[in-house]
């Protein structure tokens, strides 16, 4: 389960903060800057991974929550966590190419994973 942990964090820095910035190099002065000025333009790719990333920082706190109870009160919920995981990279991959009702089918799953991982706890 740790190793997983460490894997979804590592989902919110690519998806948070690496493919964002990769996706606006051409601001590259902005990006340096004190961002004082208004941002330049994005892209409509750039707009939808920023909008991903928004929704994965409401369910992250719930996954590493039931994800670190897992670990300390011992219950196995691995497969829900790699199940969540693959969710959540599917529902990023679906929204940044436009994908809309899979994209809808991802969120889903992520949050009935969520849902059974608690019930688990219980």
């Amino acid at each position: 389960m740790t190793s997983l942990i460490v894997c979804v964090l590592g989902l919110a820095i690519a998806q948070i903060w690496l493919i964002p910035m990769l996706l606006n190099l051409g601001s590259m002065q902005y990006l340096i800057s004190n961002r004082d000025d208004v941002a330049p333009g994005d892209s409509v790719r750039l707009g939808r991974v920023r909008r991903a990333a928004t929704n994965l920082q409401e369910s992250l706190p719930a996954f590493l929550a039931l994800a670190v109870l897992s670990v300390v009160l011992e219950v196995d919920n691995y497969n829900l966590a790699l199940y969540w995981l693959g969710f959540r990279v599917g529902y990023l991959l679906s929204y940044v190419f436009g994908i809309i009702y899979v994209r809808t089918l991802f969120w889903m799953g992520s949050i009935i994973c969520l849902i059974m991982m608690a019930a688990a706890l219980v």
